[in-house]
């Protein structure tokens, strides 16, 4: 199948995500997780002709829209020499580009031709990264007017498609988890990225600060386990119509204010070694003990979530969302993901992506939850 896509996309279409070096920033930028912000975007091609050096001398005119909290500008070009003879530059916050010389992003929207053709133009994206807006190159006061009248507008108050399930774990079983945290004082928790072909942890602090310890007590995982069968996976079942059979990990996430904790925006499912997870679960074990801390899913607005000491909010595994910082004291929550036997199937078949005990992981090995 061709890379090129024939035409533009249009109204209401959701934009192709992607992965591509930012011009002076991450080598392997993931579009996906703008969302819950305006996006502009400029297909200029090359900023050595006029009316591409006059799109893009509008958005410096206008730079101040584009604040990284409301709204940010993506500029695509295929000309090496747009960034060699500083045409074109990164300048945070708001303000990216990608210098797509193998016409890779440009081909995903229609703005590179298998020919060789290039058809410049703005293209304006909502909080779920869906077309609004398209306008032609010359055209660039009407895209900034419509992307102002949208940074502008009251932000929405949807309710994001998640379930949340009370009374999954009892009191008890919650501060038990908590002294177990305690007793081990935790690691490091880091995050997973795709780089070279290998789905690798990262630790990164400015996106990502909390303290985990797994649970690998059989005991206990069986107590937990059995919870979690007969307490959250029948109304996982009846929110999603999704029958999870195998549950991924028992681990127990500390956040702390006196360390800045928080998870910046983020999906669960986006590389190799985590494609196969279907929801994730967060279960609260101490609710009344901290401030901040609460799930947050920017492309559906600013409402934040928190469950009661005990009980779970689940959520799709593809749904961006984000553990805002907590501003006082201490956030613990048990943290699974469920998934199903297709999830297992492809679990393994792509464990060789992984390191470590994780690349032995095996299907028929696995403890089945339901």
């Amino acid at each position: 199948m061709s890379s090129f896509r024939k035409t533009l996309l249009g109204i209401g279409e959701a934009a192709p995500w992607f992965r591509a070096p930012a011009l002076g920033g991450s080598p392997a930028y993931a579009f996906d997780t703008v969302g819950g912000r305006i996006v502009l975007m400029l297909f200029f091609g090359s900023a050595a002709g006029p009316a591409a050096r006059e799109a893009l001398a509008k958005i410096v005119r206008q730079r101040a829209l584009f604040d990284d909290e409301k709204a940010c500008f993506f500029g695509v070009s295929v000309d090496s020499s747009d960034a060699a003879e500083g045409r074109i530059r990164q300048v945070l916050p708001g303000l990216r580009f990608f210098l797509d010389e193998e016409r890779r992003v440009s081909g995903l929207y229609g703005a590179a031709g298998e020919d060789g053709s290039y058809r410049p133009h703005w293209l304006l994206l909502d909080h779920f990264l869906r077309v609004v807006g398209r306008f032609a190159l010359e055209d660039g006061d009407a895209a900034l007017a419509a992307a102002a009248g949208l940074v502008l507008a009251p932000p929405a108050q949807d309710w994001a498609p998640v379930a949340a399930v009370p009374n999954v774990l009892e009191p008890a079983l919650c501060r038990r988890l908590i002294d177990l945290y305690e007793a081990d004082g935790g690691e490091e928790s880091g995050f997973m990225r795709d780089v070279e072909g290998k789905t690798k942890l990262i630790l990164d602090p400015s996106h990502k600060v909390r303290r985990d310890y797994l649970v690998e007590d059989p005991e206990l995982a069986g107590e937990i386990n059995l919870r979690l069968i007969h307490r959250l996976l029948p109304m996982v079942q009846r929110a999603f119509s999704f029958k999870a059979t195998r549950v991924e990990r028992l681990l127990v996430g500390c956040y702390e204010a006196e360390t800045g904790g928080h998870f910046r925006a983020h999906r669960d499912n986006t590389t190799k070694g985590t494609a196969h997870r279907r929801f994730a679960v967060t279960i609260n074990l101490n609710a009344e003990e901290y401030d901040g801390g609460d799930l947050n899913f920017p492309e559906f607005g600013p409402r934040a979530y928190r469950a009661a000491t005990g009980g779970a909010i689940v959520f799709s595994c593809s749904l961006l969302h984000q553990a805002l910082p907590v501003t006082r004291g201490r956030r613990f929550a048990l943290l699974p993901f469920l998934y199903d036997d297709a999830g297992a199937e492809l679990r393994e078949r792509n464990a060789g992506h992984l390191e470590g005990e994780a690349a032995k992981y095996r299907a028929d090995n696995d403890v089945q939850a339901g």
